[in-house]
């Protein structure tokens, strides 16, 4: 992939003194745009990590490398929803369960040769980039996947009724995205994707993450066993905690997603005290694999664009931070799935598209888990 322009030197090679800024050379201006998005998963840290930018020489090369990146505009076309031009942005994040490579030997689950979106989340960043809303789609949510186009090109037909993480196992990212923007009505800016083994990876390389569960989590499936109390989770614990959901609370995809928000708060506050920026070997090192880790859309496809948008994260900490689940109610005819809750719902779009916090009463009443507060 080729470099945009070359960069300053911020990310120094290992061993190497980090440089000081000044003297020669242009510095970066950095844009507003950008948006809190790395949550859930490894994207925050993704982010972060590349903030300050790309060093140089083969540093800079080696990065830009490393990244993966897909071209969701041209997959779709142009049937979207109208950008809306208010300073805010949306950006669709995905976990994605692949069992392909070394993935098949993490976080349980059963190699069956497919992929699903096994977590997703519309990160909405608003004017100012001071604060976000965070909106977590239940994958067990039937959904009507309209017909949508991968970025191979193969068009593939609508279907009613389907798991939304279907969508992703169908056509990969962009009929992900074709799908998210049918059921909100909003066309997502930038499209973000973390696999098991970049996320475990990540949380390794940061040192763990502290959090303090208020009960035991036991759950073979996912490989956690946890007593109540503190923990520094490693990369492996951190994984088995998203994905956890039988070794806590109803079992629901509804209380995993409890754990996964209260998670993605702790490792955001974590990034802040790490002392990345003081310690280039670190820098580096988590550059390097945070880069290898996320697959984005095109367009911040580079490191400088990465860069750019990452730039625009670092003031929203996890207290300027809203996170709710999709409004859903049970399914009556299987309580292992949900169903839209679309009046509720439509105040959770309306607020977003308008840049507004999204209201307390679009949530009231609707399904949860039972997982809140295990996690702190």
């Amino acid at each position: 992939m080729a470099a945009e322009s070359t960069p300053e030197p911020a990310i120094s090679e290992p061993g190497r003194t980090a440089p000081r800024r000044g003297g020669k050379g242009r510095r970066r201006k950095a844009r507003s745009t950008g948006s809190k998005a790395l949550r859930g998963a490894a994207w925050t840290t993704a982010g972060v990590v590349v903030l300050g930018g790309a060093g140089a020489g083969y540093v800079y090369f080696k990065l830009n490398g490393n990244l993966h990146s897909v071209d969701i505009n041209q997959a779709l076309g142009s049937d979207r929803p109208t950008k809306i031009d208010n300073g805010s942005e949306n950006i669709l994040v995905l976990g994605s369960d692949t069992r392909s490579g070394k993935n098949k030997k993490l976080g349980g689950g059963t190699d069956d040769g497919s992929a699903r979106s096994d977590t997703a989340m519309i990160v909405h960043v608003y004017e100012g980039h001071k604060k976000a809303s965070v909106v977590s789609i239940p994958r067990d949510t039937l959904v009507d996947r309209p017909q949508c186009t991968d970025t191979q090109g193969t068009t593939h037909s609508a279907a009613s009724g389907v798991m939304f993480n279907e969508a992703y196992s169908t056509g990969g990212a962009a009929c992900a995205v074709k799908t998210v923007e049918s059921i909100t009505g909003i066309r997502m800016d930038h499209y973000l994707e973390v696999d098991f083994e970049g996320f475990q990876k990540l949380i390794d390389d940061l040192g763990g993450v502290q959090v303090t569960t208020t009960k035991d989590i036991d759950d073979p499936q996912s490989h956690l066993k946890l007593k109540a109390g503190p923990h520094t989770l490693s990369g492996e614990q951190a994984l088995g905690l998203v994905r956890t959901r039988h070794g806590v609370g109803d079992g629901s995809d509804l209380g995993r997603i409890q754990l996964q928000q209260a998670f993605i708060k702790a490792l955001i506050d974590q990034v802040k005290h790490v002392g990345v920026f003081t310690n280039p070997k670190k820098l580096y090192d988590l550059a390097d694999t945070a880069t290898k880790a996320v697959t984005t859309d095109s367009d911040i496809g580079s490191v400088n664009s990465l860069m750019d948008f990452a730039d625009g994260l670092k003031g929203i900490g996890s207290s300027h931070m809203k996170m709710v689940t999709m409004p859903v109610e049970y399914d009556p005819a299987n309580p292992n799935r949900v169903l839209l809750a679309k009046a509720k719902a439509q105040l959770v779009w309306d607020a977003l598209k308008n840049d507004r916090p999204i209201p307390k009463s679009a949530t009231e009443g609707t399904a949860t888990g039972e997982a809140k507060g295990v996690v702190s």
